[in-house]
């Protein structure tokens, strides 16, 4: 949904942001912008009853995500059936035209771990190998995004580094196709941001990245907007809290960034203006649960 946006929203903050946070506060933000931004992993294909495919810890190590063996795991605890289905989908390659065959399988694996067994890390790891094959701006940019629009909901620190940087990977082959792709720039650094290596400079290497948009393009609103993320990361909230002002200036319908806007101006103990923008919110949703729960927030930050 967001990825076909010229502005692709991303939301929620990193584990880091939450430190000192109430647990309430940090449910409402959670389930708010997830529900807003679409973004819970197959959130609109699985059932709220249907689990997602358990990731195996003792699979990975300390040193790295190895995905092989994640892989290798996770489908040893399938049926016998999905078990065969799977290994007569990667057999299923024959002589010809293997880079076409190999892309559709890919493409039917990443299906798989959506639909029958979604698993967020292997459906991105088949996306991604597709997009690679594809080696097309378009393939690569929606695969890199869409990984990009995952990470802020990556079930633990090691899986947010390995797609980080698999996102960061995928839009760096989109640069070398199209360098003047700001959209891809900026999607870089948000996922150096996130965590993909970038090497001695960290985080900050992927704020520059998206400041060089920012300052050549001041109307780039996803770069306005991965900046007041990079204000989250750094805690500088009060500098986060400009960039979301203009990204909501500029798309005022778009509530990811009222949201976060809200939490940045909580998080600095401006409690006036977190109601102002949660009052602001209030009038902008429809869904009544989260009505609710935003007018608990309201009257818990009136205390």
């Amino acid at each position: 949904m967001l990825i076909a946006q010229p502005f692709c929203r991303r939301s929620l903050t990193l584990p880091s942001f939450k430190i000192g946070m109430k647990k309430q506060q940090i449910i409402l933000i959670t389930i708010s912008l997830a529900a807003v931004a679409g973004l819970y992993f197959f959130g609109p294909t699985v059932s709220p009853t249907k689990k997602l495919a358990t990731p195996v810890s003792d699979s990975v190590g300390n040193e790295g995500f190895d995905i092989t063996a994640y892989e290798q795991q996770l489908t040893s605890k399938l049926t016998l059936q999905r078990q065969r289905y799977i290994t007569e989908l990667k057999q299923s390659i024959k002589r010809g035209d293997v880079k076409d065959q190999e892309i559709h399988v890919d493409h039917q694996l990443a299906r798989f771990w959506k639909d029958s067994v979604p698993n967020p890390i292997l459906h991105f790891n088949f996306t991604s190998r597709a997009a690679e094959l594809d080696n097309n701006e378009k393939s690569l940019t929606f695969a890199a995004h869409s990984i990009l629009g995952y990470l802020p909901f990556a079930q633990n620190q090691q899986e947010q580094t390995w797609l980080a940087g698999k996102g960061k990977n995928l839009f760096e082959k989109a640069l070398l196709l199209n360098p003047a792709n700001d959209s891809s720039i900026v999607g870089a650094g948000a996922c150096i941001m996130y965590g993909a290596d970038a090497g001695s400079d960290g985080v900050m290497a992927g704020i520059m990245k998206v400041r060089e948009v920012a300052e050549r393009d001041s109307n780039n609103l996803f770069a306005q907007y991965m900046l007041g993320v990079g204000g989250m990361i750094s805690r500088q909230y009060d500098k986060a809290v400009i960039r979301f002002e203009k990204v909501v200036k500029g798309e005022p319908n778009n509530l990811e960034a009222f949201f976060k806007l809200a939490e940045a101006n909580e998080l600095m103990g401006n409690k006036t203006k977190a109601i102002t923008w949660y009052k602001v919110i209030l009038q902008k949703v429809a869904e009544p649960e989260m009505k609710t729960a935003i007018e608990k927030r309201i009257e818990e930050l009136k205390k």
